[in-house]
């Protein structure tokens, strides 16, 4: 199957990138459009799941806060985080939600075990976690969006994020457990180290 690879070197606002994803999603569905994987990073905002609630913002937040149409609680993103928006043809894939979620979580696991980092599923928590001084703190969120099959948003992975922009927030309505990123566990990659590994590692197209 033919997949844009689309990477942005700049900020990308939300509501500009909301735009373009849906028109893409609705292009893709009349088959007017190839599936696309859009590579890029968003100023600092929190955004707010289909399942998000308001006690989640602590107030006062720090940046804007959008509503989304994804699945999921609230969460933030920012730069140094990889948002990775994943827009596929599930109708000629698989119609099957379960699936390609664990196939995006996959993609996370896999690109971590490539850095040398054990990343792991947690029973009711979405997301990627990893063990840090023996605690589960999130390295990745996930949230999709399914319309006509065809797939928009996606996940986000901290590389080097800061950190504290997580403290005006409960990441996935979850008080008791961390935030952290590779830089944060002692792997310093770029952005564009982090790219090449997640495009060898990728589920949606062959190995480039």
């Amino acid at each position: 199957m033919m997949v844009e690879w689309k990477f942005q070197t700049d900020f990308i606002p939300y509501l500009e990138a909301m735009s373009w994803m849906e028109d893409r999603v609705h292009a893709i569905q009349k088959g007017k459009a190839e599936e696309c994987l859009w590579f890029l990073e968003h100023p600092p905002l929190y955004t707010l799941g289909s399942s998000a609630q308001e006690k989640d913002v602590l107030s006062p937040y720090k940046f804007p806060l959008f509503k989304t149409g994804r699945g999921g609680k609230v969460t933030y993103h920012g730069p140094g985080q990889r948002v990775v928006y994943v827009m596929v043809d599930l109708n000629k894939r698989h119609q099957d939600l379960k699936r390609y979620v664990f196939d995006l979580e996959e993609w996370v696991i896999q690109t971590l075990a490539h850095i040398g980092i054990r990343g792991e599923r947690r029973e009711g928590r979405i997301g990627i976690w990893v063990q840090k001084k023996g605690q589960d703190h999130k390295i990745a969120a996930v949230g999709v969006r399914i319309q006509k099959w065809v797939t928009s948003h996606g996940m986000a992975l901290n590389v080097d994020p800061d950190l504290s922009h997580y403290q005006h927030i409960i990441p996935c309505g979850i008080r008791e457990f961390g935030v952290t990123s590779l830089k944060d566990l002692g792997f310093p990659l770029t952005l564009k180290e982090v790219d090449e590994i997640l495009k060898k590692t990728c589920p949606f197209v062959p190995c480039s």
